[in-house]
C-alpha cells in the first residue's frame, strides 16, 4: 500500500513540475502581432524533439479552432507505427497574455497547463516552430506535408539559434 501511495505521489508531482508550468525558456520570445483566426485549422507536424506522447507516431497534425467558451479547442492526432493505430488527444489552449501575443497554455488533462509558445511565424501563417516551457519540447509545424530541403535547413537554423539541439529532432512520415 505504502508503494502504491508513493508511486501515486510521484505522478503527482511529476504532473505539477511539467504540466502547470507557463514559463518559458530565456531565449525564447513569443511573436506580437498574432492573429488567432490566422492560426487556426491543420498544421502538419514536420519535426518534433521526442518525448513519450508522441513516441511511435506519424502522420502527426494539430488541428485548432474555437470553443463557445472562447478557448481553443486542440486535437493533436497521429498514427502509431507500432500498433498501425491512430492516436488523438483533444485539450484547451487559452491565451497567457493578450490575444495579440502567441503565448498559450494547453491543457490535455484537466487542470494541468503547459506552456504553447509560437516564436517564430511565418507571415502568411504556413510554418510555425513551437517551444514550450524548456529546451526539451520544439515542434516545427507547416500548413503543408513538406517542405523543401532548404526551407527545413532555415527553420531548423532559427531553431537551433535560439538554444534548442535541432540534432536531436524527429521527422515523423506524413
Amino acid at each position: 500500500m505504502i508503494k502504491i501511495l508513493k508511486i501515486i505521489l510521484s505522478v503527482l508531482i511529476m504532473l505539477n513540475l511539467n504540466g502547470c508550468t507557463t514559463g518559458k525558456p530565456e531565449t525564447i520570445t513569443p511573436v506580437s502581432s498574432f492573429d488567432l483566426n490566422n492560426y487556426l485549422g491543420t498544421w502538419y507536424e514536420i519535426a518534433r524533439l521526442d518525448h513519450s506522447f508522441e513516441r511511435n507516431l506519424d502522420h502527426v497534425t494539430a488541428t485548432y479552432s474555437m470553443n463557445d467558451d472562447g478557448s481553443v479547442k486542440v486535437i493533436n492526432k497521429g498514427l502509431n507505427t507500432q500498433t498501425q493505430q491512430w492516436k488523438e488527444a483533444v485539450g484547451k489552449a487559452k491565451f497567457v497574455q493578450t490575444q495579440d501575443i502567441g503565448y498559450l497554455k494547453v491543457s490535455f488533462f484537466g487542470p494541468f497547463y503547459g506552456s504553447y509558445i509560437i516564436f517564430y511565424l511565418e507571415p502568411d501563417y504556413s510554418t510555425a516552430l513551437i517551444s514550450s516551457y524548456n529546451y526539451d519540447y520544439l515542434w516545427l509545424l507547416s500548413r503543408h506535408k513538406q517542405l523543401s530541403k532548404e526551407q527545413r535547413q532555415k527553420y531548423l537554423m532559427i531553431a537551433k539559434q535560439a538554444g534548442f539541439d535541432t540534432a536531436k529532432l524527429i521527422f515523423p512520415i506524413q
